[in-house]
Formats: structure tokens, sequence, C-alpha cells
């Protein structure tokens, strides 16, 4: 086969797995902007006769409050959760200590922990500490169950780091924490822009946690209220199609200012196995 059939191939199968791809969020966004009325099961392929925005306006107005909580959430367990596995990686890669390898592999083996599992003692520690049903819950939540793979990414991109820039620290009398604070946080923006488009994703999307810990509406997150959203009667789904829409702007939105450094930090080993 010639090299130009190899290309006219390439470019067809590309075209068609764009097709399916694009084929759902054509719909998402052709229903979000019609009118109630002309929203149907026939209409679903065909484009707004007449492009309105009352599907957006409404579900902003029924979102807001739970937007709010997801921000609430998600900067400050984000923020936490990175510095936190910064310093485990550089404890782990750069400080030589007894049975560090093993402490580093019961760290990890709570990435595996299936959140249905600690449901249950989750809850009554939260209870116990007055914190239950709170963002501030949800927020200590995300940041514990963040650790273990916030402290992979940071260990693996500090390995790459040579051990004779710490020592040469040491020498010069800087200790644990200006070495962290002059050394190896300056050379850290790869690995902390992977860690916060990770952590600020996975916390935005996750929905088993927001709903069983917060269970009044008023201070659950986004996730849960777009599913409350649908109704028990009559589901809009114009309305429905946007609040999706808006609930998928701000991790849509980190990618797109963050992309190119989460491909360098990629590059970079940070996910190095």
């Amino acid at each position: 086969m010639s090299k130009k059939a190899d290309i006219v191939i390439t470019y067809i199968l590309l075209v068609l797995f764009s097709v399916f791809f694009l084929t759902p969020i054509y719909v998402l966004l052709a229903t979000s902007l019609k009118s109630f009325k002309e929203v149907s099961i026939s209409a679903m392929w065909k484009l707004p006769s007449r492009p309105s925005f009352e599907g957006f306006v409404e579900a902003f107005n029924k979102l807001k409050m739970n937007l709010k909580n997801s921000f609430l959430m998600v900067i400050p367990a984000t923020v936490i959760s990175s510095f936190l596995g910064s310093i485990n990686g550089y404890v782990f890669s750069k400080v030589k200590f007894k049975w560090s390898n093993l402490i580093f592999a019961i760290i990890l083996f709570g990435m595996f922990i299936p959140y249905q599992s600690i449901l249950f003692p989750l809850i009554r520690f939260l209870q116990s500490i007055k914190l239950y049903g709170t963002i501030p819950g949800l927020v200590i939540t995300h940041v514990i169950y963040g650790i273990p793979i916030t402290t992979l990414i940071f260990r693996n991109y500090y390995m790459e780091v040579p051990d004779e820039l710490v020592e040469a620290a040491n020498i010069d009398g800087a200790g644990f924490f200006k070495t962290y604070w002059k050394i190896l946080l300056p050379i850290s923006i790869p690995a902390f822009v992977v860690v916060v488009i990770w952590q600020f994703t996975s916390i935005w999307n996750e929905f088993l946690f927001a709903v069983t810990i917060t269970n009044d509406p008023t201070k659950q997150p986004v996730t849960v209220a777009l599913v409350n959203l649908a109704g028990s009667q009559v589901v809009q789904w114009n309305v429905q199609m946007a609040g999706a829409i808006l609930t998928a702007l701000p991790t849509l939105i980190v990618y797109i200012f963050l992309g190119k450094y989460f491909i360098r930090g990629l590059l970079a080993g940070s996910v190095k196995g």
C-alpha cells in the first residue's frame, strides 16, 4: 500500500472517530440552545430554529449556589492536597530513613481502597468531629483521598532531581523546610500543574462522597444538584443540558489554560511509574 493511501485511510479514521466522539456534544449544545417547546425526541438532531438562552439562565439560577459550594470545596482541597503531596514526595525521594519504601507502599495502597468500603467509618468520623453535612467535611475527605496520588506524582518528579543539589543545600546549612522552599519548590511548577489539574477534575466531578456526606441541598456540590435538576414530573431537557455544560465549564477552562503545562509535566516524568 502506498504512503498516500496510508494518509487517506488515517484521515478517514480520524474523521470517523471525531464524529463518534463529537456527536453527544453536538446534541448537548443543540438541545441547550432550544426553547422548551422546541425540545422533542424527533427534533433532537436538528439545530435550534431560534437559539434561546432561557435554558442557561434557568439552569444558572438553580445551580449558582451549588456552583459556589463546589468552588469552596475544590479550591482548598486541591491546594492543601497538592502541598501535602509535594512535601511527602520530597521526604520519600530525598530523605533516607528506615522502612521508607514500606511506608510509601502503604500510602499508595490508599489509592486502591474503594470509596464504598469506607463510607460508614468516614461518616461516623465526620459526625464525631461535627463536620458531617458540611463543606469542610468534604474538603478533609478529598484531601485525605488525594494524598496517595499527589505523593506518587511528586515523589517520581523529585527522583529526577540530582541528590547533589539537596546535599549542597544541606552543606550550606539549609534545613528540611528551607531546602524544600528554596531548592525544590521553585522547580516544581510542572508537577504542581499536573497535580492541580488531576485533583481539580477528580474532586469537581466526584459524586458519591458529595451525596452521602452532605444531605442539605443548600450545601451540596453542583454534581448532586445537577441530578436533582431533572425533577420528578417533566424533564426540561434544554435546562438539563445547559446545566451539564455549566457544570463542565470550570474543568474545561482549567484544561484550556493549563493543558500545555500538563503535557510538559507528563513529559518531565511527574507521572512516571
